[in-house]
């Protein structure tokens, strides 16, 4: 198996099917060349390990590489226009496509007129390609690299450069460069700034500039890195929703790196979040200062109702949360039925700059920056247990003590219990099923059996 050396000077051996080697060398002793091109390529020279293999034939006709292909698999042409060819093998799919340039001719991401040539060089044939770091190809079954345009030396340096004039030709490119600065600790060279600031994204569909903030915010990486580039681009002018958090970008990018930091850690006592709570804790960071504006922005961008439901409520109470609320369990409760457990509010504090929540009780300091308090002298006996600590765990153990942390309160008393006292269908049972709840909020019904021997007695 061939070898590569990373970037960071060591030796890389990269996982490789053996069917795809052999075909590599089929291809070869036909006369063409095969490449992996693109993500593998880059992530190679990290020394990460990667699945998606791209691989880009020159130097031979289509007519010639199906029936070499053919030989391993079914294969089929699904861009006739691209020509991409892809292979199904048992376990295994791979795309061949072949180097071409491409023309816009019209109006959004499909406006593209594709020509392929084999006789391309793969310097003429990167030109399409977005960012030099990307424009790399290796060529099998060696590991050969070819890097026409100093990728290695942009990822040495940290620096995403556009590789040529084509890359204004797709706008998405604009967002890609925010979640690949994020993704791959990069920061965008001034050239490519100020080519992304001549473009318009009003071309794009939501759809499309959803899947670039998800990546943005949900990918490994750091999104401060990400929100840099978003703002060397000046994109906060075509997303004036985004604002920054208490009038600092700064603070706005440390709650988007908490974020990153907390959204996949698995802390003891606690479900990991799911792929939707991630989406919407990831969200919530990025819109932690545009509580007004949330749902605005939400709208312009996706369609997912979770997203539309959760994030606005989580980001006005988070904005508008008084620290004194964890000594009043009822407020606490019906704060948990508002936003479905108090799971993403408590993840969404642990974010907030130290300093920012405030405890009346300790005379205005911040929980924070009180190190060297002691809480035993507070008005509430909660604090003596919990002295020297910050208000986010101060939350969450209170969250956690209620049992609110993960799901909200439902009620004890149900309809079918109200039916089986005697009642009669009707607007009563929802009227007495409320009241019930609002004293089981209150603390005064703790189950069940209360909440029927209480119904049984206003009845």
């Amino acid at each position: 198996m061939a070898r590569i050396q990373t970037l960071a000077g060591e030796w890389f051996e990269p996982e490789l099917p053996n069917r795809l080697l052999k075909i590599a060398g089929d291809i070869r002793d036909a006369g063409g060349r095969a490449f992996l091109v693109g993500g593998w390529v880059r992530d190679a020279l990290l020394g990460k390990a990667c699945r998606d293999y791209d691989i880009e034939v020159y130097d031979m006709a289509q007519d010639a590489l199906v029936p070499i292909l053919s030989k391993y698999g079914r294969t089929n042409l699904v861009g006739k226009a691209f020509g991409v060819i892809h292979l199904a093998m048992k376990g295994l799919s791979l795309d061949f496509s072949f180097p071409r340039t491409e023309s816009k001719v019209g109006y959004g991401h499909r406006g593209f007129v594709v020509h392929t040539d084999e006789k391309l060089s793969f310097r003429e044939a990167a030109l399409r390609r977005d960012f030099t770091i990307n424009a790399m190809g290796m060529e099998l079954p060696e590991l050969t690299l070819c890097d026409p345009y100093d990728g290695i030396g942009d990822l040495k340096t940290h620096t995403l450069r556009h590789v040529g004039p084509a890359f204004a030709e797709d706008s998405l490119r604009i967002l890609r460069g925010v979640q690949f600065a994020s993704r791959f600790e990069c920061t965008l060279a001034p050239e490519t700034v100020e080519l992304c600031r001549t473009l318009s994204l009003d071309d794009l569909s939501v759809e499309r500039l959803f899947e670039e903030f998800k990546k943005w915010l949900l990918k490994p990486g750091r999104p401060s890195l990400g929100l840099r580039a978003f703002l060397d681009i000046r994109l906060d002018e075509y997303f004036p929703e985004i604002r920054p958090f208490e009038g600092s970008w700064e603070a706005l990018g440390g709650i988007l790196d908490k974020m990153a930091e907390l959204r996949d850690s698995n802390e003891s006592g606690a479900a990991p979040l799911t792929d939707s709570q991630k989406m919407e804790f990831a969200f919530a960071a990025l819109l932690a200062g545009s509580a007004g504006t949330s749902l605005k922005f939400l709208e312009r961008i996706t369609n997912e109702v979770h997203l539309l439901k959760v994030v606005p409520p989580l980001l006005e109470t988070f904005r508008t949360l008084d620290p004194a609320i964890v000594h009043d369990a009822p407020a606490l409760r019906r704060l948990a039925v508002k936003l479905g457990g108090l799971k993403l509010l408590c993840l969404l504090v642990k974010c907030a700059p130290r300093g920012f929540y405030a405890c009346e009780s300790t005379g205005g300091t911040d929980f924070a920056t009180t190190q060297n308090s002691n809480f035993a002298t507070a008005q509430n006996s909660d604090f003596a247990t919990l002295q020297n600590t910050d208000f986010a765990a101060v939350l969450d153990a209170k969250a956690r003590e209620y049992g609110l942390l993960e799901s909200a309160p439902q009620p004890y008393l149900t309809g079918k219990m109200l039916l089986d006292l005697g009642l009669k269908p009707g607007k009563q049972l929802g009227e007495i099923i409320k009241a019930s709840f609002e004293l089981q909020l209150d603390g005064k019904i703790t189950s069940a059996e209360e909440a029927v021997a209480w119904a049984r007695g206003i009845i």
